[in-house]
């Protein structure tokens, strides 16, 4: 997470950077105006009427005239409302546009669009980029599309001309090939649009789908964002929220009450906690504007620009060959006993840092991106701390999920693993685990990048087959000395097998013999090697050069049924 003086520097050089004081003071919230007390600020007098125009000819008059426009674009529906804005701890859209991208990359389209409503007097009520700033720049010199919207104008409401502006960005950036961001923030559709407004989600829905798998795309809620407005959210690849400012929900607190007669806050039924713990509709949740748009800054660094492209590299001092003896000894020698699989994560990938998705919700399975070599991988862990690692709907869901996402994007997949089996029991059968379940089994066996998968210990039934095993194609499968491959435990083992026997303690110890153990799957070929764990860092990064020139196809298909 980048340090407080980062974070506070990158709003400085951010404000000093923006266009005019009135829309980038940071006045209201005390520690917002603690970071901002030395950004330099300007006069809107010099963007309305730049020196070395001659406003008394026609072309002056003109030039003016556009300039006044211009910048009543960059205060949106007014200082009022900018202050409000501020007053509840957030900031305005272009704050959040001009602290996101680099210093100075911006370019925006579409400033001057206003809405062509002539319904409700709405004709005498325009402002300039009717509330939403569109355009793109870079993040760490990449190129990035992006849509924030203006809840000081119109609420940040969704008006036609409003969708045309987002749908514009996004066949952008479908065309050349670059990820769209977008920074929610709005009421939800204008009300006095009526259907054209619910058109305008319409096209952005389409856009969503036919980009999905093209093109990363990510949404970042920073308030409200309520009825139609959520599916386009649900509809990218990643779904990141603000603490006690943000909300998603189909139908808000008081249809709720009228319906089903439930009192419920909007923190409770659509907040941040609600949707990154309980429903896994959020990805991640930060504390302020601030903290959400610096560690997107740092999630994007992962990130393939689309479908067509590498995965990024950036240089590293860790070395690759680095042995790391602590992992000998991180499994515990009895296999009841847990450990954290994201100790042994930190320990194989370049230095230590492993950006965690979803951490909150199904916390028996771990996933998220981190390098090794330099390069992008992609980790899926069972973990042992949580429910002994054992796999149910959620977990299922929130892994295959995030596979074909990296798999769409060409991203390594490097899975760890230690699994009990299926989390049995009647909740999680009517629930539908069977149905969900395979949509893990289909996104591995689907998978055609490099794919490397590591038993650490437990690897039973058929979650063993589930978790990238050899036999869905799984390129380099490795087990540790500890791994224990078998249809189920050696106590449930015996039970059935020598439910007659006087001695199953006896039996037990035969079974582990004979089958609690990596040898006889490496023996039928099932693996390719047992490695020592300490080893297992220069293992993998030796693997994914051999596999950089992997080149695996799928049967031609209009598309596959994945069991939804």
């Amino acid at each position: 997470m980048y340090a407080h003086a980062r974070l506070r520097l990158r709003v400085l050089a951010s404000l000093a950077r923006a266009p005019a004081s009135p829309t980038c003071l940071l006045r209201a919230p005390a520690a917002l105006a603690t970071l901002c007390a030395r950004a330099p600020a300007r006069g809107l007098a010099s963007v309305a009427a730049p020196a070395s125009v001659n406003t008394a000819s026609r072309e002056g008059s003109l030039i003016s005239k556009i300039e006044a426009k211009r910048a009543e674009a960059l205060i949106g529906g007014g200082q009022k409302r900018i202050d409000t804005q501020h007053s509840k701890g957030k900031l305005t859209a272009r704050e959040r546009v001009h602290l996101l991208l680099d210093n100075g990359s911006f370019k925006e389209y579409d400033a001057f669009v206003e809405h062509s409503c002539t319904d409700f007097g709405m004709e005498k009520q325009k402002i300039t980029g009717d509330g939403v700033v569109t355009g793109h720049g870079t993040i760490n010199g990449r190129l990035v599309y992006v849509f924030s919207q203006d809840f000081t104008a119109f609420g940040g409401s969704l008006s036609k001309m409003h969708a045309q502006k987002i749908c514009k960005i996004m066949d952008q950036a479908l065309m050349v090939g670059a990820p769209v961001i977008g920074l929610n923030d709005s009421g939800g559709a204008r009300i006095q649009e009526g259907v054209d407004s619910l058109g305008g989600y319409a096209d952005i829905f389409l856009k969503n789908v036919l980009s999905s798998g093209v093109i990363p795309q990510i949404s970042l809620i920073m308030g409200p964002c309520a009825g139609g407005a959520v599916y386009s959210p649900a509809l990218t690849d990643f779904t990141f929220m603000v603490r006690d400012s943000s909300y998603l929900f189909v139908t808000g607190p008081e249809v709720v009450k009228a319906v089903t007669n439930e009192d419920v806050t909007q923190e409770e039924l659509g907040g941040a906690k609600a949707h990154t713990t309980k429903s896994g509709v959020a990805h991640l949740a930060f504390d302020n504007d601030i903290e959400a748009l610096a560690r997107l800054r740092e999630f994007f660094d992962f990130l393939p620009l689309s479908n067509r492209d590498e995965v990024p590299v950036r240089k590293t001092a860790d070395p690759s060959n680095r042995d790391d003896p602590v992992l000998n000894t991180i499994v515990p020698a009895d296999s009841t006993k847990a450990y954290d699989i994201k100790d042994v994560v930190q320990r194989i990938v370049d230095d230590g840092e492993f950006f965690e998705i979803m951490p909150d919700f199904a916390k028996n399975i771990v996933i998220g991106f981190a390098r090794m070599g330099g390069q992008t991988v992609s980790i899926i862990a069972n973990q042992p701390l949580v429910s002994s690692g054992v796999l149910d709907i959620d977990t299922s869901v929130k892994a295959a999920r995030w596979v074909r996402f990296c798999d769409a994007f060409n991203i390594p997949l490097l899975t760890f693993v230690d699994v009990p089996g299926f989390l049995p029991g009647t909740h999680q059968e009517h629930g539908g685990i069977i149905r969900n379940g395979a949509k893990l089994l289909y996104a591995f066996a689907e998978a055609t990048v490099p794919k490397i998968t590591v038993i650490t210990r437990k690897a039973y039934g058929g979650a063993y087959d589930v978790m990238s095993s050899k036999h869905l194609r799984g390129d380099l499968n490795y087990s540790w000395p500890t791994g224990e491959i078998a249809v189920m435990g050696a106590k449930g083992a015996v039970e059935i097998i020598f439910r007659h026997s006087a001695d199953k303690s006896a039996a037990e110890a035969d079974y582990v013999n004979k089958f609690a153990n990596p040898l006889p799957a490496a023996q039928r070929g099932f693996l390719d090697d047992i490695i020592m764990p300490s080893t297992t860092r220069a293992t993998i990064i030796r693997d994914l050069a051999v596999l950089k020139g992997k080149k695996k196809e799928n049967p031609w298909k209009k598309h596959g049924n994945v069991p939804l």
